[in-house]
């Protein structure tokens, strides 16, 4: 039995909001304007190519005061009374979409009843609450919250509590991971037949996150492995500029890294179901900095303590480049010109050439100047905590939301999302060797080394999605 929820309520409390996060579908219509939909419609959840739960959105209750008083004159089993009701409904013309509301319904769908928890009940609620209970169905209240007001929370728990098997709170555009499993869990005590079913359903979400957990982490796994294995060369030809040419060869570099980094978000983004709604970084969020910047090295990059435990680690041989990273200062001095090949006003030109050559693998031979692979393991820590921070905003951006808060100080934003800050020594030498033996793909202490680094990322995703 494959097991039919329709979300039912009144006229523009939710209900498109809450089936798109619950059914991860960011194709349900959302609107701020009441009747937008008319007809009902089916989502199906769909994992490894079947189906596993279907949503109906449904038109909002236009007459409930019409519908109970015709409810209440039926006669017979509770189906023959529900089976009239669609008809008489659909068959007059008022009454229509209320028809069209209870058809799902008569076909064997629970129901999920919601309502908007930030205004108080009214006589109209009472109706449809009282419509809902009189159908006989399984049946849960879930309270959409869409404002942080409590004043009427506790008398429409009061009410709802009178009708209905199960009741929750959800908001449907701050909803994480956790909470749509807490509210699919609680479907399955609306009704004795539903327990299986609904164990089977959350068992097999569960384990489809763990899929798309790991497979995020072998996404950002991968962006460090090209990206830091990236080499690009260029001719040094008669007479040519060798400055222009290290600047132009360098911001190749970095639009190469970004170009890399643009298509593992993608990849990471598809894990999410993100697929038509555009999506956009919020404004605030340091994921807008360029990778070379020196905000994105300053807060991104590595911490005192990661500096000294990975020089410790190595001997004090990772570069000369990884302190000035490090420290919050390195690459952000290279973007005097809007790219890491810009000029160094703050150090002299000798310097600004050996920080460079260190940090990016810059080398000169003959004819021929080349960058790459990187210098510093810096490059390794930027580009995990964008990505697990990319995955914050994906995994936890709720299918029924379409806009952003408003913007939050960008500070707050940017320390915390140092997602490595608090790698342990352990997990930090995990990293150096995976660094240290880049150049050797098919060695086995690569090998090694790249295993338990998909098994620390997949610790810090799961860190992120728990918290959230």
């Amino acid at each position: 039995m494959l097991p039919e929820i329709a979300i039912v309520g009144h006229p523009n409390e939710g209900k498109s909001s809450v089936l798109s996060t619950l059914a991860e579908d960011d194709s349900v219509r959302v609107s701020p304007y009441p009747g937008e939909t008319t007809v009902c419609r089916s989502f199906p959840v769909m994992i490894d190519n079947r189906e596993l739960i279907r949503f109906v959105d449904t038109p909002g209750f236009q007459n409930p005061a019409k519908v109970l008083a015709t409810l209440k004159t039926l006669e017979g089993s509770s189906e023959e009374r529900l089976r009239k009701l669609v008809d008489y409904c659909s068959s007059t013309e008022e009454l229509a979409e209320d028809g069209e509301l209870l058809k799902p319904v008569a076909q064997g769908a629970a129901l999920i009843y919601v309502v908007n928890g930030a205004r108080p009940v009214r006589a109209v609620d009472r109706d449809e609450m009282e419509i809902i209970r009189l159908l006989g169905k399984p049946r849960m209240a879930v309270i959409n919250n869409k404002r942080e007001d409590s004043r009427y929370l506790a008398h429409w728990k009061d009410e709802l509590a009178i009708r209905f098997n199960s009741i929750r709170l959800f908001n449907a555009h701050r909803a994480t991971y956790a909470e749509r499993i807490g509210l699919l869990e609680a479907l399955g005590s609306i009704d004795q037949d539903w327990q299986q079913i609904m164990a089977e359903v959350v068992t097999t979400i569960k384990k489809d996150w763990d899929n798309r957990t790991s497979n995020t982490a072998h996404i950002i796994a991968s962006l460090l492995t090209e990206s830091l294995r990236l080499k690009l060369s260029a001719q040094l030809g008669k007479g040519a500029d060798e400055q222009r040419t290290r600047e132009e060869l360098t911001a190749a570099y970095t639009k190469k890294i970004s170009g890399l980094e643009n298509k593992a978000h993608a990849h990471i983004r598809a894990q999410f179901h993100h697929n038509l709604f555009d999506y956009q970084l919020p404004p605030y969020s340091i994921l807008h900095e360029e990778i070379f910047s020196e905000k994105t090295w300053q807060f991104l990059g590595l911490s005192k303590r990661q500096f000294m435990v990975l020089g410790g680690i190595g001997g004090g041989a990772l570069g000369a480049g990884v302190d000035v990273a490090a420290l919050g200062h390195g690459l952000g001095l290279f973007t005097a010109l809007g790219t890491i090949g810009g000029a160094l006003g703050a150090l002299g030109t000798r310097k600004r050439l050996d920080y460079q050559s260190s940090l990016l693998g810059i080398r000169i031979s003959g004819p021929q100047i080349t960058i790459g692979p990187a210098g510093s393991i810096g490059l390794l820590f930027v580009l995990t905590n964008r990505a697990l921070h990319f995955y914050k905003h994906m995994a936890n951006w709720a299918h029924g939301r379409r806009d952003h808060e408003e913007a939050r100080p960008a500070l707050e934003e940017s320390t915390s999302a140092n997602y490595t800050r608090d790698w342990s020594a352990a997990e930090l030498k995990i990293a150096h060797d995976f660094f240290q033996t880049i150049d050797r793909p098919e060695s086995d202490k690569h090998q090694t080394a790249a295993a338990k680094l998909e098994a620390t990322l997949i610790e810090s995703l799961t860190k992120i999605s728990s918290a959230a």
